[in-house]
């Protein structure tokens, strides 16, 4: 539990959203509408529409595809960033814990030599 305390949530909160926004029109731009619209409203050329017509169609879908490459990219790197600022913070926290679980074991260990030395004959008993 201690590790969530040590997340810079800050940070993490701060870059939600954007990352949500991010998420939101990645999101729009890959659905279609059942009738074959995209959500802005531009229909899919048909099969038996001339060359032109079908061209310009492709080319617009190209862009539209292209800028989603680029939106998922730009979410992609914000959430990279996030997940290696969570991972070096669980880091940190895991050699800090490894470290006090360390300190502690050497305490408990001079906690009862000093105990033994100072009484010796009642720990003697107390264990017999």
């Amino acid at each position: 539990m201690t590790i969530l305390t040590k997340v810079p949530w800050r940070d993490v909160i701060g870059k939600a959203p954007t990352i949500l926004d991010s998420a939101k029109v990645l999101w729009s731009m890959s659905r279609k509408n059942a009738d074959g619209t995209t959500p802005d409203g531009e229909t899919v050329a048909p099969a038996d529409a001339d060359i032109v017509t079908r061209l310009n169609a492709l080319e617009i879908a190209q862009r539209k595809a292209r800028t989603q490459m680029l939106a998922s990219g730009e979410l992609i790197q914000a959430l990279s960033e996030q997940n290696a600022q969570l991972v070096a913070q669980i880091d940190r926290l895991r050699r800090r814990t490894r470290l006090m679980a360390g300190a502690a074991a050497i305490a408990l260990v001079l906690a009862g030599l000093a105990l033994y030395r100072v009484w010796p004959a009642r720990l003697s008993e107390f264990f017999a």
